[in-house]
């Protein structure tokens, strides 16, 4: 079982990233498991998705402490490192939403992989608006491999109404193909 946790604010779409993935997983023939928990007081509240996926039933239910990986979905990321990181298992992976290269993150542990994006431009080149959530499964698929790419379109057209598909397979697409991986980073 891979177990992943999101994070985000309130308006990234990382709660709706969540449930596409989850639907990417199950046209994978995969089992996922989204809990997201958030606070419902307001926009740019802080929001954590967590998942897991699997070949075999999940029975585990709770949110996830020590994930294989963790989506960051805040630009702002620096500010908010400790928390986000805190559990991420050694040998782990992280995907952020940044400019950085991946060894300008100092992250400070031994992963495998780290892919870096700049999922909030891709956003507002592609959906014209400052939600980076397709953006952010594009590059969570490049790094991981965790589903299909075009399992992740799919799910696109499940979740969303039609007249936004093709904006956001464009998003996923682009952040597919700029995503920058760097693989065995040591802390």
């Amino acid at each position: 079982m891979l177990e992943i946790r999101f994070h985000g604010k309130g308006g990234d779409g990382a709660v709706l990233a969540g449930k596409m993935l989850g639907v990417a997983a199950s046209l994978d023939k995969k089992i996922a498991q989204v809990v997201p928990a958030y606070q419902a007081t307001r926009r740019g509240g802080d929001v954590d998705v967590h998942l897991r996926i699997s070949d075999e039933p999940i029975y585990v239910t709770s949110r996830v402490y020590n994930p294989d990986g963790i989506v960051v979905f805040n630009t702002n990321w620096k500010n908010e490192k400790k928390i986000y990181l805190a559990g991420l298992k050694e040998k782990g992976f992280a995907v952020i939403n940044t400019r950085d290269k991946p060894k300008e993150l100092d992250i400070n542990l031994n992963l495998t992989k780290v892919g870096v994006v700049d999922a909030t431009g891709i956003a507002l080149e592609t959906i014209q608006r400052t939600i980076p959530n397709t953006a952010m499964l594009g590059a969570l698929c490049k790094t991981t491999g965790i589903v299909k790419l075009g399992s992740l379109k799919e799910a696109i057209k499940n979740v969303f109404p039609e007249y936004l598909h093709e904006k956001n397979i464009f998003a996923v697409e682009k952040a597919y193909n700029d995503t920058i991986l760097e693989f065995e980073i040591n802390g």
